[in-house]
């Protein structure tokens, strides 16, 4: 067949092609209209098209479909394309019932559930890299959703990268569809497939693994990696930080039981160094914040911001704890409570002896944990005393404001004696500690009377028991079980002689700790030249 070559068509400057119009205006609605507007002329024209879906491989896949009368061959290779080169050049027919290309792709696209899984990454990366040139939203929303699809079934297996190879799936005829579903939803086999996705494109994939319930902490597991992967190809700063803050504002729609602490941290590190926007660091330190009890203590010492004295970022600290305490819609269970509390004791320990802390800052990681977090406050005295050592001209306002975050009531024996002698401490704080002391030694007299009196009463039980016994002997045989009163009663008696000898002990303890109160007061006050009354100890 002879073809008049009339037209002339340059494609995004890569290929020059010679045409038939009249063919080419047959079938597409946009040539149709250019050439309508030209009738009578007989020179040759020339189109020069700097968009064109495809390129010159599109222009040809196009001329190729209207010289055949409007046939071609239709494939999952191939059907991205077209479906956007018959949008682009408006071949819908237009009512005429001439064939036409669109119908014929979106015909083939009924069967796309039947693709396989390397023709569904394929078509993705075609709606990816044809997008700005077509609107072919449609299609994306197919090629997602079948896509997406595949990640649940048991059988699929990735052919497309090579990386996806050393992972298998076997399963048994006996499990149901919903083991299936769990155990290959939480695997990953698929992330180095697409890899390839670009920043733009993947908010609208995540979006649609969420929308189909994929496990969010296989989605956190791709982000993560792909940010890797994306921040590691990236060329220049502010693309990093590009990718950085969108990977971030996807994991922030993520459940916070989903995320990872460790990962979070890594892409904390990182998003330090390329100064992100302060909107995007406040989600990631939220995010932190609500997995803290995750957090070890390598994790929690980061350096404090240029220009600053002090060795670590004591205020990211406490905007953490923040976070965990009020993170909403999070459950806070007193286990994980205990594991934040923890972790600041071993924090206050590290920090304490940094002399350019400032006693507010310190005061504010002392107390910014309820004091249900903790069972014993010995760990956060020693703290304390740490600071106060190494801060020596501190007023004695600021140490009472810090002494303020310790229960006398939790801590030991040891350290409440302890604290008493210690002159780093404010005499109030003393005194308090001491009263404490006489309050647990007045416990345990009370106690050991408590257990006198039991003793004496078991005494008395156990002999009016022994007669009762002799005198109803003779009448009806015993058969009951025979108590062994005199055991536990001599049991008791030597808990009770034990807890005498604590409580003279304790008793010596609180004599000798009155008298050096005492003398510590009485140089405190002679010092400040000043006279002051202590509050009366014993009633």
């Amino acid at each position: 067949m002879q073809v008049c070559c009339d037209l002339q068509v340059d494609v995004n400057g890569e290929e020059v092609f010679m045409v038939d119009k009249k063919t080419l205006a047959s079938f597409s609605g946009r040539f149709s209209k250019l050439f309508g507007k030209l009738k009578g002329t007989s020179r040759s024209l020339k189109v020069i098209f700097h968009d064109f879906p495809g390129g010159a491989e599109g222009f040809e896949l196009m001329t190729r479909f209207c010289y055949n009368n409007g046939t071609t061959e239709i494939t999952p290779s191939n059907i991205v394309l077209l479906y956007c080169i018959a949008h682009f050049m408006e071949m819908d027919g237009d009512g005429s019932g001439r064939l036409n290309i669109l119908s014929q792709t979106e015909k083939s696209l009924e069967g796309i559930s039947f693709w396989t899984w390397p023709n569904l990454v394929v078509a993705l990366k075609q709606c990816q890299d044809l997008l700005p040139a077509s609107n072919c939203s449609s299609i994306l929303e197919k090629v997602l959703d079948c896509l997406i699809a595949k990640l649940f079934c048991p059988f699929v297996r990735s052919t497309y990268a090579s990386s996806s190879e050393h992972l298998s799936f076997q399963f048994s005829s006996a499990r149901s569809s919903h083991s299936m579903k769990t155990n290959c939803s939480q695997t990953t086999w698929w992330v180095e497939d697409l890899m390839f996705l670009s920043i733009n494109l993947i908010e609208k994939v995540i979006r649609r693994m969420m929308f189909q319930e994929l496990y969010h902490s296989t989605i956190f597991k791709f982000l993560f990696h792909y940010h890797q992967s994306k921040s590691m190809g990236a060329t220049t700063p502010g693309e990093k930080r590009k990718i950085t803050e969108v990977v971030i504002s996807l994991l922030y729609l993520l459940d916070r039981s989903s995320l990872s602490c460790k990962r979070l941290f890594k892409i904390y590190q990182l998003a330090l160094s390329l100064k992100i926007s302060k909107l995007y660091k406040n989600k990631l330190e939220n995010m932190i914040g609500s997995q803290l009890d995750q957090a070890t203590i390598d994790y929690v010492l980061v350096p404090s911001p240029r220009g600053k004295k002090y060795v670590y970022d004591v205020s990211l600290v406490l905007r953490f704890v923040k976070s965990f305490l009020f993170e909403k819609g999070c459950h806070l269970s007193q286990g994980r409570l205990k594991k934040v509390s923890k972790l600041m004791d071993s924090y206050l320990a590290e920090v304490a002896p940094d002399t350019y802390l400032n006693p507010s800052k310190f005061a504010a990681l002392a107390m910014s944990l309820p004091d249900s977090a903790r069972e014993s406050h010995d760990r956060l005295y020693q703290a304390i005393g740490v600071y106060f050592k190494r801060h020596a001209d501190l007023f004695e306002e600021e140490k009472m404001s810090i002494c303020c975050a310790l229960n006398y009531d939790k801590l030991s024996a040891h350290s409440l004696k302890h604290l008493t002698q210690n002159i780093k401490f404010p005499p109030r704080r003393a005194v308090e500690a001491f009263t404490t002391e006489q309050s647990k030694l007045r416990s345990l007299l009370h106690k050991a009377y408590n257990l006198k009196t039991l003793d004496s009463l078991l005494i008395h039980t156990q002999n009016e028991i022994k007669h009762e016994k002799q005198d109803t002997e003779h009448i009806i045989p015993i058969y009951t079980k025979k108590l062994d009163l005199p055991t536990e009663a001599e049991k008791l008696r030597a808990d009770l002689q034990t807890m005498h000898w604590k409580t003279l002990e304790l008793g010596n303890t609180c004599g000798t700790m009155e008298m050096q109160m005492a003398a510590i007061t009485k140089s405190r006050l002679s010092f400040r030249g000043s006279i002051q009354y202590l509050p009366k100890l014993f009633p």
